[in-house]
């Protein structure tokens, strides 16, 4: 066997070795089981942050919310439409306007968040922990009904006040603002009307009752906690949360953490995120902390405690994102608003490095043309440029190998049965003509980082969600909806859905061009004269076709192109090497059936010429 082909049949093993250890740690998404108990049983817990002096948070009198048939706040933005509960101020009722559940034009907007006698509560409180003299019944907290006394909705244009008075001197006020996007920002105030100084020290909580519904369970994709803290980003999945330590400061098994001067913490999914973020420069406490009790997920965000004398006033900002993990979006708050770190909420992955310098490419040619599939054909062309001069050195070593095969031959039969002479005949001639065996597979070992890399975009980003291509394309990040089953939409009857097992039977009109365009670029070269190679290579195409076609849409694209340029590309440094790829001979060869006097013949089989 020569060495070209030894190089294609380590790239076509190395290729298979990747798919099938992608398809036992990444399994097709599977929907969980629902862990949250019914609104009935459910206890929904008000934040627990402990008072100033770091007495127990169990010490608290409102352990659960109380719900109670509260005033509501509108909330509209061109993003974003829900409503506030004058009851702790929360915000506990969020929908996405230009994201809906699935393609049809009348789906149900993606929902964000609940209120704590919803089915899944998930919600945003703020209050105050007390200090000194002060006791709960003090300060505002998670059932606490405020007074609204600014704004009637709340909108990027009209904020909205909130005033509480605890009748002991202590005069409380919460300015509510949102912008056009997905971030609010919370100003509170408090007021000493007394003749003593108060200390006391505000605080934002993110509160989740279960894991979400929907939650997948791919070994590529985190979610649950993400925060930054001075720099250091951190994730912890929601299975991981019940197996902190238990801290009796925080009544739950909580991870704390002491920021100096920048971070931020909160709840990510797969598209979608809900975080605190403190101003830029703030100290603060950063807690991710789980009750089992109640099944209850939290991230707090405990400030500074502040000293108010008497006849002043204390106030504290932090801000709030809920919505879409949209890259533009988060790179805005991130570089114009000061969040430190805030494009790392987006899962990039281990191959970040190469993750966000692709994504940003991708975005910028999706901004240039205004269709991300014809994007992800010109960023592969960009790719493939980048990696042109490694294929052009790699094709050039396996065409001056090609030249070498008659030496090669004849070197194997003087060297007989001797297998050490053979290989230091082969290296001294290697040597002699400047020929690097080695030279054609990093070309595809390049390969399979990028792949993961733009899988991981595909996958993760919210910009390939719901975007088509052209015609049936409609989903970029889901498998082909087309189905040779019933004729490509033809036949009237319907085809397994994605995530069924039989689905791998589905191939749709992607995945069938995936395993030509393979089946093409093994025809630059004879067939191995090798029986078990024939029949490796013959089938391999055909394999790869039914695995990837599970794969999302753009990936698939991606694919198709790569191997259609690296045809393109290999057919033509053959030919300024000085040699005419027979591709149609070989495909014609292809067809022809091996007589049955091949295997037992000793003698070598005549190999097809390649023609100059």
């Amino acid at each position: 066997m020569d060495n070209q082909n030894k190089n294609l049949i380590l790239a076509t093993g190395l290729s298979f070795l990747v798919i099938l250890i992608w398809f036992v740690l990444f399994p097709p998404e599977q929907q969980v089981t629902d862990p949250v108990p019914s609104t009935a049983e459910q206890t929904t817990l008000a934040p627990t942050a402990p008072p100033v002096d770091g007495s127990p948070a169990t010490t608290t009198p409102d352990a659960s919310i109380a719900t109670i048939d509260a005033p509501r706040i509108a909330i509209e933005s061109s993003s974003l439409t829900g409503t506030l509960s004058l009851q702790g101020g929360r915000i506990d009722q969020l929908a996405l306007k230009t994201y809906r559940e699935t393609l049809a034009a009348d789906a149900p907007l993606v929902n964000l968040l609940n209120p704590p006698d919803a089915s899944h509560p998930y919600y945003a409180v703020f209050g105050w922990a007390p200090g000194g003299a002060l006791g709960f019944a003090d300060v505002p907290g998670a059932n606490t009904v405020w007074e609204q006394t600014g704004g009637t909705t709340l909108t990027p244009g009209t904020p909205i006040q909130l005033t509480w008075d605890n009748g002991n001197g202590l005069i409380f006020r919460r300015d509510v603002a949102v912008d056009e996007k997905f971030m609010f920002t919370v100003d509170q105030t408090v007021e000493n009307t007394t003749t003593d100084a108060v200390r006391l020290a505000p605080y934002g909580t993110i509160s989740r009752v279960g894991a979400p519904p929907n939650l997948a369970s791919f070994f590529i994709l985190h979610e649950g906690v993400v925060r930054m803290s001075d720099g250091n980003l951190q994730e912890i999945d929601y299975d991981d949360m019940p197996e902190q330590a238990t801290d009796d400061r925080w009544g739950a098994n909580a991870d704390v953490i002491a920021v100096a001067d920048n971070g931020w913490l909160g709840f990510t999914d797969k598209y979608w995120m809900t975080s605190l973020i403190p101003a830029p420069g703030s100290a603060f406490t950063s807690v991710a902390k789980y009750n089992a009790a109640a099944n209850t997920y939290m991230t707090e965000a405990r400030l500074a405690a502040i000293d108010v004398a008497p006849g002043s006033t204390g106030s504290t900002t932090m801000q709030v994102f809920a919505g879409a993990k949209e890259w533009s979006t988060i790179r805005s708050y991130q570089n114009e608003g000061g969040i430190a770190g805030f494009l790392d909420s987006i899962d990039w992955g281990w191959f970040f490095f190469l993750t966000k310098p692709i994504f940003f490419v991708l975005h910028w040619l999706n901004a240039l043309i205004g269709n991300m599939g014809w994007s992800i054909i010109a960023l592969t062309f960009f790719l493939k440029a980048l990696l042109l001069p490694l294929a052009y050195k790699s094709y050039v070593s396996m065409a001056r190998m090609k030249e070498l095969q008659p030496e090669m031959e004849a070197l194997k039969e003087r060297s007989g049965d001797d297998r050490q002479k053979m290989q230091q005949g082969m290296m001294e001639l290697y040597k002699k003509n400047k020929v690097n065996p080695a030279s054609g597979c990093l070309p595809i070992l390049l390969q399979i980082p990028i792949f993961f890399s733009l899988y991981k975009v595909i996958f993760v980003t919210i910009e390939l969600r719901h975007t088509p291509w052209i015609g049936w394309i409609r989903d970029l990040s889901a498998p082909d909806p087309s189905s040779v089953l019933n004729l490509f939409g033809l036949m009237p009857w319907a085809t397994p859905e994605p995530g069924s097992i039989f689905f791998i039977l589905s191939l749709g009109v992607l995945p069938i061009l995936l395993g030509i365009s393979m089946w093409l670029q093994q025809k630059l070269n004879p067939a191995p004269t090798d029986p078990t190679q024939k029949m490796i290579f013959a089938w391999m195409p055909w394999v790869f076709m039914f695995m990837l076609g599970t794969f999302a849409s753009g990936l698939v694209l991606y694919w198709i192109t790569n191997n259609t340029i690296t045809f393109l590309q290999q057919y033509a440094i053959m030919r300024s090497q000085g040699y005419k790829p027979d591709v149609f001979g070989n495909i014609k060869g292809g067809f022809k059936r091996t007589p049955k006097s091949a295997n037992t013949d000793k003698t070598p089989a005549k190999k097809n010429p390649v023609k100059k």
